[in-house]
């Protein structure tokens, strides 16, 4: 108690008072005197908050913990090599090796004379070097684990420093990263929050928070001081706004209790799990992200967590994996059979050779000597089932998409979920916010109409308040700085020249800059008319359009202040203040004509118009536009009111056009999307007149083309049954082929377009949808898409938790390097394909044919690991790090039906099989004749290396190293040196491996079963090896309709639908090139099977889950590596702040709210499908947390 002793509360006495809850947790407040003696005892206030001292955050920290869970320990590099050593193949290889080994020393009971003995005393090396050809391949798998462990570490370590919270400390309002808040902290809660630690009400506004994913109740909770003041870290906040006192942090709030208690129970049942050596049925999970990732560590796509049901049955496998992974699985399932069988056979049929020539024909007896002969013959088995099995088809996908992300982080991309990056690559569609992504995001108001007069068109022309009558001023300033959320706030530059820093929502910022820009400081009205006094808040939300708030006036009486979209507080406005400031009636037909003169030409001169109104309730005399209240029965009861009374014969007294301009370079950044086959929908809260022209700025939709611009309720009207009012899929078809732009829509109507899209059947492959969002409510949409990206800057934790990946400049043209991402990253994984395959069919025919016709492999063991190590680890490595190019967008999108390999791969693999089977079966028959060497076949065991089979040998290296040269093309392009010097990795990868084998020819003697060559005997294999790039030119030429038809027809092409993918079933066929020298070709990307799961979970759920979460898969290199999906990589990622991990409990489909205005267009859109009908869509203040 020493150390806390400054305090007049304990940490134990904090834990219990959080346990408590609703009326029992308001007594257990009283009896501490109440939230602010408990804040007087912790030494902080209301008003200030903490002084921000380090000394006193850091004693805080000491007593009360720090707001961080420690992470799990990453494995070790021993621990890595352990597990890279579990590998099946390689066992079997260091088995054969050990025996090798073992009986190179044992002297045989035949007599061999002297030189057999000599030639003894040597047959040791070939063990050896197997064993140290194991240990480079471990070596190099444990290095690659190790390295992606610690880039993912980073990657999260990068996600939790952006994660920042309102909070009050030295009387300012500030941000601060969530794992540096403290007990002691009062912080800032508004719609949209995720909470990051415990704590007690201090004040409320309507403050609504959903709980469901600690309790599992889909309810909202009211929260106030006297009603139910608790609130947890890991919650959301719903609707409202308010302050609380900070009294649990990490590990000692009531989520950090449960994860704790959690992480200890699953690892408890991880050893048992061990035990039992049970197979992963947690492969396949959710959306085809990672929900089995540490307890620690941010989850799977939303953080939903599979149901127990699919915990334990585990029937959804495959499905759930991305396309592209699940057919990388299938194929190297596949090859890895076929090959296992070849190497069955290669040493069945060298063992019935050997025993019928041996003990049948020769009849020799058995001698133990003999078992040499076999051990010789399983190692040669093995070796082929090595180059066989294609173990390199992870690590490449593993390397291709850990460089790509890694990349995209300096495009502004922030990717949470791997194979989101290849999805993306083959996008069709991309539902687009406007507000920040379009557009610039920094709102100015340059019109306004006030009494009657319209001041335009520019800024310049704006009214001052002198111009205005006095109480109109009045009610424009004070209508907007106090109807407005307080952390909103425009800070003057620093320089002279330099534009003011809006902080918070956006749409609030432009309307206190009209406040400044009248010449009227807004923040003084602010200290006059602080939060606490205001008698009700309406926050913004998707349903309302609007905010309104009631704030007591100095004469007695209250007055509703409200703003929002203007069409929608039109229609609540009786009263007009007109010329002079008089009070006019309000009628429908001045409506109209307001409407068609001001706010129609604003809108479309792409302005968003936002209508202020008023209402006085006065307890006196009441003029035509207030309302009468006897102040004898106090005040008036607003709550049973309603608010549609309260909003009600409202007196609107301005309108303001406010704009957001279109991103530079976003028309050219559309362009490239609709060149590379991508539709771009735009989907907004505006109204359809400053949609449509933003849509036409941007280059969405022009003139005469006839596409579809809608309004929700249109939209809605064109989809639904005019019956039974439920969306029809036949009747979404014949919408969204044409629709380009959605207007004034509802967060459901984001949802419902995005899986009507996803749905559709009416193109002969599937749609893959992109989706934008920053709004609590988008998150439906988030998630169902199959990608979603969340906005960095504008966008709340809700949308963030949701989303795949995170804009973090917010701006359009990321999407779209995004998209050239996405498809580099599955070309990379196809020239890697093309390329080991080749290496695969030629090694499998050679040993299999070599052990038929010659009774031994022309290819050696070791020699083969070298092989397998050129096209495994170093080939995925150069390949996979290929850097993208623009000639990437100028194709359509591979379909997700579209073979992995394609009709022209399949002619490289075939053709260029053929060359180096037929040079490599020419040198094993007639290299004796051709180069005047010693016939090499058929040898002894003890025979030393010969030059016949090193050029065998040496011939089949340079042919596969020039191979990989060839492989860097994949659609058939001529120049395959075009762009080779761009990619330092792969050339200095590629002139390493020539040296090294130079150096294994040379030097290697015994060990690799080489002898040294001449000169002329190098130049045969160069030549060779250059004759592989004459022979692709050959190729190229050749037909590749002889290799496979067009993969797919649309019989649904409709020439009408130019842009919709409609003229080009996607995918059908290899993609053309529109640029004659297309230097990098995208390859699909796939969607991932979606599965939405109710998200609401109890505790023995919650276990259930956990018990996934903290499986430590591991990724065998050859054939379990085959069943890991690349969520095991995201595994390893491990966060460090309470924030995150509470986040693993979010339940994402529930809206939020956030403030936001109709600038928050398309915040409005997300009224989440499986939302409460109250629910409500606020956007989030520009908050950088994230």
């Amino acid at each position: 108690m020493a150390a806390g002793s400054r305090y007049g509360v304990t940490l134990k006495q904090l834990r219990e008072l959080m346990e408590n809850k609703e009326l029992e947790g308001v007594q257990k407040v009283q009896d501490f005197g109440g939230v602010h003696e408990i804040a007087r005892k912790l030494n902080t206030s209301e008003a200030a908050g903490l002084s921000g001292e380090k000394s006193d955050l850091e004693h805080r920290q000491d007593v009360f913990g720090s707001n961080t869970i420690p992470p799990k320990p990453p494995k070790t590099f021993l621990q890595l090599v352990w597990e890279a050593l579990q590998d099946v193949t390689l066992i079997i290889l260091q088995v054969a090796a050990v025996v090798s080994l073992a009986l190179s020393f044992y002297k045989p009971p035949k007599g061999g004379g002297d030189i057999e003995e000599e030639e003894h005393s040597t047959d040791w090396i070939e063990g050896l070097a197997i064993l140290l050809a194991v240990v480079i391949v471990v070596l190099v798998t444990a290095f690659n684990d190790w390295s992606k462990e610690k880039q993912f570490r980073g990657l999260q370590d990068r996600i939790e420093g952006e994660q920042t919270f309102s909070v009050i400390r030295s009387n300012t309002m500030t941000q601060v990263q969530v794992g540096e808040i403290v007990v002691g902290d009062i912080i800032s809660v508004k719609y949209g929050d995720l909470l990051p630690a415990d704590g007690l009400v201090m004040q409320s506004n309507d403050l609504k928070v959903d709980e469901s994913s600690l309790t599992g109740e889909s309810d909202q909770v009211k929260k106030g001081v006297a009603c139910d003041p608790m609130v947890l870290s890991g919650t959301h906040i719903m609707e409202g706004s308010g302050k609380v006192l900070v009294t649990a942090v990490g590990v000692n709030s009531q989520a950090g209790i449960i994860f704790t208690l959690l992480g200890a129970a699953a690892e408890e049942i991880d050893e048992v799990e061990k035990k039992k050596k049970k197979v992963d049925v947690e492969e396949g999970v959710g959306n085809a992200h990672p929900n089995h990732t540490l307890p620690n560590s941010t989850p799977g796509k939303g953080g939903v967590p599979d149901s127990p049901e699919r915990e334990i049955g585990g029937e959804c496998g495959d499905e759930e994996k991305s396309v592209l992974q699940a057919k990388l699985t299938n194929l190297a399932i596949q090859i890895g059979y076929g090959g296992m069988a070849v190497s069955l056979i290669t040493v069945i049929i060298l063992s019935i050779r050997f025993s019928v020539d041996e003990f049948y024909y020769n009849g020799s007896d058995w001698n133990l000597y003999y078992i040499n002969y076999y051990v010789k013959f399983v190692i040669i088995g093995v070796t082929v089932l090595v180059v066989a099995v294609p173990e390199g088809l992870p690590l490449a996908v593993t390397l291709s998409l850990a460089y790509s992300v890694k990349k995209m982080m300096a495009d502004n991309n922030l990717v949470r979920h791997l194979d989101a990056c290849e999805t993306m690559g083959n996008a069709t569609t991309i539902c687009s916010d406007k507000t920040g992504t379009l557009t610039t995001n920094r709102m100015t108001v340059v019109q306004a109409y006030v009494c009657g007069h319209h001041y335009q068109p520019n800024r310049q022309d704006l009214p001052k308040i002198r111009d205005l009558p006095q109480h109109v001023g009045v009610l424009i300033t004070q209508g907007i700085a106090v109807n407005s959320s307080y952390s909103s706030d425009v800070k003057s530059s620093a320089e002279p020249s330099g534009l003011p820093t809006q902080i918070g929502n956006k749409t609030e910022c432009a309307m206190l800059g009209f406040v400044i820009d009248l010449g009227v400081d807004y923040r003084q009205l602010r200290k006059d008319m602080p939060d606490t006094r205001f008698k009700k808040v309406y926050t913004f939300n998707s349903a309302r359009k609007s905010m309104s708030t009631i704030i007591p006036l100095d004469n007695g009486g209250f007055r509703v202040y409200t703003k929002g979209a203007s069409e929608i507080v039109m229609k609540k406005c009786s009263f007009l203040v007109g010329e002079g400031g008089k009070i006019e009636a309000f009628t429908t037909a001045h409506q109209d004509r307001l409407v068609s003169t001001v706010i129609e030409p604003m809108a479309k001169d792409g302005l968003r118009t936002i209508s202020i109104a008023y209402r006085d309730f006065v307890p006196g005399k009441a003029d035509k536009n207030q309302v009468h209240y006897d102040s004898s029965t106090g005040d008036p009861n607003f709550e049973n009111m309603g608010e549609d009374n309260v909003i009600a014969n409202m007196t609107c007294f301005c309108v303001v056009g406010i704009e957001d301009p279109v991103r530079d370079e976003v028309p050219e950044a559309i362009k490239q999307c609709q060149r590379a086959g991508i539709t771009v929908r735009m989907v907004t809260g505006d109204n359809i007149n400053t949609a449509r022209a933003i849509a036409t700025k941007c280059g969405i939709i022009k003139p005469g083309d006839n596409y579809l611009v809608l309004d929700g309720k249109e939209f809605n009207k064109r989809v639904r049954d005019p019956h039974t009012n439920e969306i029809r899929q036949d009747l979404l078809d014949k919408v969204w082929p044409r629709l380009r732009v959605l207007a004034r829509s509802q967060p459901i109507d984001k949802y419902t377009l995005v899986k009507g899209i996803i749905d559709s059947n009416i193109s002969a492959g599937r749609e893959v949808v992109a989706v934008t969002g920053d709004g609590t409510n988008d998150a439906p949409a988030l998630k169902k898409a199959d990608v979603g990206f969340a906005m960095g800057i504008a966008g709340t934790d809700v949308a963030k938790e949701a989303s795949d990946i995170i804009l973090t400049d917010d701006n359009f043209t990321s999407i779209v390097k995004a998209v050239m991402w996405g498809r580099n990253v599955y070309d990379s994984i196809a020239k890697f394909l093309q390329f080991q395959l080749t290496v695969n069919i030629v090694a499998v025919i050679v040993a299999f044919i070599g052990a038929c016709a010659i009774q031994d492999s022309p290819l050696k063991a070791v020699q083969m690991l070298w092989v397998n190590l050129i096209m495994d680890t170093l080939a995925s490595l150069a390949l996979a790090t290929e850097l993208p190019t623009p000639d990437l967008l100028l194709r359509k999108p591979y379909g997700r039906t579209s073979p992995l390999i394609s009709p022209t791969m399949a002619k490289n693999i075939l053709g260029q099989g053929l060359y180096q089977l037929v040079v490599v079966f020419g040198i094993m028959f007639f290299g004796e004749k051709m180069f005047d060497i010693d016939n090499g076949r058929g040898a002894g065991l003890r025979e030393p290396p010969s030059v016949h089979f090193t050029m065998i040998f040496n011939a089949f290296v340079m042919m596969t190293l020039f191979n990989e040269i060839n492989a860097r093309k994949i659609h058939g392009q001529r120049n395959v040196f075009l762009g080779f010097f761009s990619n330092p990795i792969y050339y200095v990868i590629w002139i390493a491996t020539f040296i090294s084998q130079i150096v294994i020819i040379e030097f290697g003697g015994i060990a690799f079963s080489t002898t040294s060559l001449n000169v002329e005997q190098w130049t045969w294999c160069i030549l060779f090896g250059v004759g592989v790039l004459l022979w692709q030119q050959v190729v190229t030429t050749f037909p590749t309709s002889f290799f496979g038809r067009k993969m797919e027809t649309d019989s649904n092409t409709n020439p009408k639908f130019e842009n919709n993918n409609f003229s080009l079933r996607v995918g059908a066929n290899p993609p053309e090139p529109l640029s004659p020298n297309l230097d990098g070709d995208s390859v699909p990307s796939y969607p991932h099977s979606r599965s939405h799961q109710n998200p609401i979970v109890n505790r023995s759920g919650q276990i259930l889950w956990i018990r996934g979460l903290t499986r430590l898969q591991t990724q065998l290199r050859v054939i379990r590596a085959f069943k890991s999906t690349l969520e095991d990589m995201e595994e390893k990622r491990s966060c460090h702040s309470m924030h995150s991990v509470r986040s693993t409990r979010s339940y994402l489909t529930r809206p939020t709210s956030d403030i936001s205005y109709i600038d928050d267009d398309e915040k409005w859109k997300a009224k989440g499908s499986a939302v409460s009908s109250n629910g409500h869509y606020i956007r989030a203040q520009h908050d950088p947390r994230s």
